[in-house]
């Protein structure tokens, strides 16, 4: 199962998310969101990302 920064929401593969430094993970997550442009994305605008990445939806 993959692991989400409980703040940022972006999937982490190491020991600290890139976006804010933490290592405050969670596996219990749902819905999954791909973000190729932050910039030019209704939706990434909407839910407050400025950084390409996969996002979880909901996190616990």
């Amino acid at each position: 199962m993959k692991k989400v920064c409980k703040k940022c929401r972006i999937f982490v593969e190491g020991q600290e998310c890139l976006l804010c430094h933490t290592s405050n993970f969670t596996e219990t997550w749902k819905g999954r969101i791909t973000i190729l442009d932050a910039e030019k994305s209704e939706i990434a605008k909407k839910v407050g990302i400025t950084v390409k990445g996969e996002y979880a939806i909901k996190v616990r």
